[in-house]
Formats: structure tokens, C-alpha cells, sequence
């Protein structure tokens, strides 16, 4: 299989750069998946699994908080709010993370606040939901 060039970018760091012969990927349009020389494309990506099957044939899993997508036929680009790979992710920070944003649900005085709330719940239930898919 055709490998290619994969980025993805934080705002703290390259979380990832190396060749991969597919990653996949859900959208807001749904999930997709991304071999070497695929049109261009772009899109905007939610919280959710990245799953990325490396150059060497190793698949990675990773828990994306939202982001962008972009695609060229010579590179792949994630610019990426967050992003942990699922072997990393601390499951009792997350467990408390969706406790605290369940709390702020129910006690949310606005809408802006509750917004924030499910925002904040729905990437705790990700990184659980990531971690557990870890062999």
C-alpha cells in the first residue's frame, strides 16, 4: 500500500508527523478515510477517534477534541484543538472530567454555559471511549 505524509498540529506542538498508509477520521459529514493521493479536501472534524495505520503497518488510536482537516494529494494536515493517543489518556482524570462537566449541565445559568458544558462532556466521554479500544 502507498504511504504518505501525515501532520498533525496543536497549538502546543507537533502531536505527529510521519508516513501512514491510511488514517480515518469522522467529520461533521461523517467518517472518512484517507489513502495516499486523495483529492484534495477539507473538513471540519468534532470530537472523535483518529485511527492511523502507519507507515510499518502499526495501528495507533487516538482521541481527537476537534479540529481541522486538509488534504493534498502529497500531505495530510490535522490542525488539531487537541489530541491524545488512547495508551495516554489518564482514565480517572477523564472519569472526573465527565463528572465535573455532568455537574455544570445541570447547574448551567445560560445557554453559553451549558454550550461549554456539553462541549466539555462530550471530549471526556471520547477519551474514555478511546481509551478503552486499547488492546
Amino acid at each position: 500500500m502507498n504511504s504518505y505524509q501525515l501532520r498533525v498540529i496543536t497549538p502546543e506542538k507537533i502531536f505527529f508527523e510521519g508516513m501512514v498508509q491510511r488514517i480515518s477520521v469522522r467529520t461533521t459529514e461523517g467518517d472518512v478515510g484517507i489513502l495516499a493521493k486523495h483529492e484534495k479536501y477539507a473538513a471540519s472534524l468534532p470530537s472523535g477517534l483518529l485511527r492511523v495505520l502507519t507507515e510499518d503497518g502499526t495501528e495507533r488510536l487516538a482521541a481527537l477534541s476537534g479540529g481541522i482537516l486538509k488534504v493534498s494529494p502529497e500531505q495530510t494536515v490535522i490542525l488539531a484543538n487537541a489530541i491524545e493517543w488512547a495508551e495516554d489518556i489518564d482514565v480517572d482524570h477523564a472519569k472526573r472530567s465527565e463528572e465535573d462537566a455532568r455537574k455544570r449541565c445541570e447547574q448551567s445559568k445560560s445557554q453559553h454555559d451549558l454550550e461549554r458544558a456539553e462541549a466539555k462532556l462530550q471530549r471526556a466521554l471520547n477519551r474514555l471511549r478511546v481509551s478503552s479500544m486499547v488492546k
